[in-house]
């Protein structure tokens, strides 16, 4: 089935060529990604969370929904089509054999039964119906558009999130504690099945589609993902040394290009460690909510980019310019949606650039 996009193969020439060469530290501008709808946005807008949707709907019923919004959509600067299944983040956790609840503003993750941490198991189940959605999803959605739309890993999370929607989060902060012997050895099972789910996922994409995107506006001509560990904001150095560096290593060592989602002050005390990483590409810096927008960050930015690090950020179109005007564009990715028109769209890029 095509897809009618406002999006040409030169359009992809030149994301591959400005991206590859942002990766390689070798463009001298940030990449600039602004989308515009070229209609007002109709009623029928599909679910955010295609958990929502019932597992007896069919692939092709289910990309319908989104296939109108694509085609609606116009990008500009260095954004690109995509699509991405968005099943929740820590997905793997329903993989793995916990209740995935779902509403339309949220999806959330819980045991079915409680378990002694001594006798906890984590088991790869192909036949898990969660996992077997998002993979007929992903490969419709190769299959359907191809080359023309870069089609995304979901959302597989980070090892102690993952083990949290087991554990419960007091309850794993406690493991933390009390348990670390057996915390360490669920972290490793899981980090072994983040990769296998990964690897899986990216037989599925890239032989149809153009390089990899994750949940984040990334996109590389090799395997790249945006890493993450939310539960990381409550726990020390100590602990996210022990916990959730090896398991970022191990990540990194089998992706050209791993990114950090570091998402609010409560993870600034892991960044130095963060930084040493030296496979790991870049930090995705979340002021979160009620703090200051990430424009007024800039030690912390220039800290990032100190150390040799990309940085990608949700911005406005003022923050995308104070910051370009006090730290430089050079390493930076900027995802801006302010409202605005095609052409004022194209004008802020092309002074971004310049």
């Amino acid at each position: 089935m095509s897809i009618n996009l406002r999006f040409t193969e030169e359009d992809w020439s030149r994301i591959q060529r400005d991206w590859s060469a942002w990766w390689r530290g070798e463009l001298d501008r940030p990449l600039v990604l602004i989308e515009t709808a070229m209609l007002a946005d109709g009623k029928d807008a599909p679910h955010a969370f295609l958990s929502n949707y019932p597992l007896t709907m069919s692939e092709d019923d289910v990309l319908d929904r989104y296939q109108a919004g694509l085609e609606n959509r116009r990008f500009h600067g260095d954004a690109f089509p995509k699509w991405w299944p968005n099943f929740g983040p820590g997905i793997v956790a329903g993989f793995l054999g916990a209740q995935v609840h779902s509403v339309p503003e949220t999806v959330w993750f819980e045991p079915k039964s409680p378990v002694e941490i001594s006798e906890f198991r984590l088991l790869y189940d192909a036949e898990n119906i969660w996992w077997r959605r998002i993979r007929k999803l992903t490969a419709r959605a190769a299959e359907r558009w191809g080359r023309q739309v870069a089609v995304a890993h979901t959302d597989l999370g980070g090892n102690l999130d993952i083990l949290a929607s087991f554990r419960t989060t007091e309850g794993l902060l406690l493991d933390s504690a009390d348990n670390r012997t057996e915390v360490e050895r669920l972290v490793y099972e899981i980090n072994q099945l983040w990769i296998r789910y990964y690897d899986e996922l990216d037989a599925i994409i890239r032989p149809s589609c153009r390089g990899t995107t994750p949940w984040a506006p990334i996109w590389s001509s090799g395997r790249c993902y945006m890493l993450q560990s939310d539960f990381a904001y409550m726990i020390s150095p100590e602990m996210f040394e022990r916990f959730v560096l090896p398991d970022l290593a191990s990540c990194c060592d089998i992706l050209d290009h791993g990114f950090y989602h570091l998402d609010g002050k409560g993870q600034i005390p892991h960044l130095d460690m963060l930084l040493s990483l030296e496979r790991l590409a870049g930090i995705q810096w979340i002021p979160g909510d009620g703090a200051p927008p990430p424009e007024d960050w800039l030690p912390l930015l220039k800290r990032i980019r100190d150390a040799g690090k990309l940085c990608q950020l949700y911005v406005s179109a003022h923050g995308a310019l104070k910051i370009t005007r006090e730290l430089g564009g050079k390493g930076f990715v900027f995802s801006i949606s302010d409202s605005m028109s095609p052409q004022e769209a194209e004008d802020l890029a092309a002074l971004l650039r310049r």
